[in-house]
């Protein structure tokens, strides 16, 4: 009875911000679960490496190049994985970036860059593929990557908290708003788990502070986050889940650092 329960064979999925390390690493996780996967980002040869990667296992995916703050963009990955598969089923809206600049010093154009990138393209990605899933009557789920920076805000990632803040409320809302159309939606909020977009931040004293703060005393790995994006990518497993902020962070005990 149980024994496909998490099984995306015949599953279609579009991971946004998938040449990064971290949602690289759910690409590989969906795909290994049966999904058929298409891999966007902002970089063509980091999205086509992945994709190629993901071929070499044995699985089926092809890249598009999109800035996913920008609505024609994402609508051609769309329209690309429509051409080769036919239909979407999940959506993983994990672009992102992030910067330690001081309050004072955070500019205009640093304050828009992270607003688009972290939020805006969370709004477009639901926008472009969630429409497609509920024009298509197939039900589908919608899975965002938010941070323990959404709340309580942590120090020195100002914007970037204020823009994952916003990530939960697009989830939030929008799980109420699409429960009737079989629509999940759902956040991932991550710990600390070392990526392209805070190497910078980890400072030793910094480095210290979050390992003495998190119970389990240690950073993340980035497969440590596939099975919950397989959970709730799958129909079966996480049928009547949505709404909901599942943190994989280790125990991570909410401060300011």
């Amino acid at each position: 009875m149980y024994r496909d329960l998490f099984s995306l064979n015949g599953k279609v999925a579009a991971v946004v911000g998938g040449g990064g390390v971290l949602a690289g690493e759910m690409a590989m996780g969906l795909a290994e679960a049966g999904a058929s996967i298409c891999v966007v980002d902002y970089n063509a040869e980091a999205a086509e490496a992945r994709a190629q990667a993901i071929r070499a296992a044995g699985g089926r995916a092809l890249a598009a190049q999109a800035d996913a703050s920008r609505k024609n963009d994402l609508e051609r990955a769309l329209a690309a994985i429509l051409n080769e598969y036919g239909h979407i089923d999940i959506l993983i809206n994990a672009a992102g970036i992030n910067s330690g600049t001081p309050f004072f010093e955070i500019t205009e154009e640093e304050w828009r860059r992270i607003l688009d990138v972290d939020l805006t393209s969370v709004f477009l990605g639901c926008q472009i593929f969630g429409k497609a899933m509920i024009d298509a009557g197939r039900g589908g789920a919608v899975i965002n990557i938010s941070s323990v920076s959404s709340g309580p805000p942590l120090s020195r990632v100002f914007t970037y908290g204020v823009a994952k803040g916003g990530v939960n409320q697009i989830t939030q809302f929008l799980a109420r708003e699409w429960a009737p159309q079989k629509v999940r939606v759902n956040a991932i909020v991550p710990g600390f788990f070392p990526a392209e977009q805070n190497r910078k931040l980890l400072t030793p004293e910094r480095t210290a502070q979050i390992i003495n703060h998190t119970p389990m005393g240690r950073f993340g790995d980035a497969g440590e986050l596939v099975g919950a994006v397989i959970y709730l990518a799958s129909e079966r497993a996480s049928s009547f889940v949505t709404g909901s902020i599942l943190r994989v962070d280790g125990g991570f005990l909410a401060m300011t650092i």
